[in-house]
């Protein structure tokens, strides 16, 4: 059963679902789909849930919230575009990939309740980002201390393949939220996906003139022009973690470095 729904202490999130709500989000009222200015990542957040500018992806959030699996069957999913999660005062921001079908879209938090954030955040703890090691619901008690979490799309794609089209649309968002992270120093990319994510915000923002040398690899790190820092790790699927590919070290040595670097500045 899902635990209570508080708002966690010290990190910023969306607004807590009603429990008594629909199951699904086919009768939730849309919201514009006009990416507007936003002056804080709060405000930014309820852009994100009111999304619905995929139509594929909103069909899919619905069966999936509708069918469940058996051992989510007492859950209400949240099954909406899940917000960003963490500290507004970040120099360290995590760029994923999209939230997993049972695991975020169920939870309404990024990388809770599912095999990545087992992984993840045992990490982030051990690396002082994170208060707990688990992160298991959204009124679970956990808060991120100098770090941010966003994805490069905000909605569970089928298979865990979002298209072209569905990753240039979500686009919107990411370059907002890391104009609003004034104090960002180090950006963690997650993937592939997380990579040219984090690489497209930068070449439209003028960070970057260019994409050349800029390519994804476990542990790369690039230092930009104005001083901040992209580094890259394998993402921590199920597929990567149980295959060896990413391993605690490798995974924990990323985020050791982004802590160094965010506290030379």
């Amino acid at each position: 059963m899902r635990g209570p729904m508080a708002k966690p202490r010290m990190s910023v999130s969306a607004p807590q679902p009603n429990t008594e709500c629909e199951r699904t989000p086919a009768t939730r009222p849309a919201l514009s789909p006009v990416v507007s200015p936003v002056v804080s990542l709060d405000m930014l957040n309820q852009q994100i849930i009111g999304c619905r500018r995929c139509p594929r992806l909103i069909a899919y959030s619905a069966e999936v919230a509708r069918v469940r699996r058996r051992q989510w069957r007492d859950w209400e999913y949240w099954a909406r575009p899940v917000p960003s999660f963490g500290d507004p005062r970040a120099r360290v921001l995590i760029v994923g990939l999209a939230p997993g079908a049972h695991g975020s879209h169920r939870t309404g938090r990024p990388f809770t309740g599912d095999g990545s954030g087992d992984f993840l955040y045992p990490v982030l703890h051990r690396t002082g980002f994170a208060s707990q090691t688990e992160s298991t619901h959204r009124g679970d008690g956990l808060t991120l201390t100098d770090l941010w979490i966003a994805a490069a799309v905000r909605c569970a794609p089928p298979d865990n393949k979002p298209t072209t089209q569905e990753i240039q649309t979500c686009a919107p968002w990411l370059d907002q939220e890391i104009a609003l992270l004034a104090q960002l120093r180090v950006i963690v990319c997650l993937g592939r996906i997380g990579f040219d994510a984090a690489v497209g915000v930068l070449l439209r923002s003028g960070a970057l003139a260019s994409r050349a040398g800029f390519t994804f690899a476990h542990g790369a790190e690039f230092r930009l022009a104005d001083g901040r820092y992209l580094l890259a790790s394998y993402h921590p699927s199920l597929q990567n973690t149980n295959t060896g590919r990413l391993t605690e070290p490798m995974f924990r040595a990323i985020f050791e470095r982004a802590r160094a670097i965010a506290q030379s500045a």
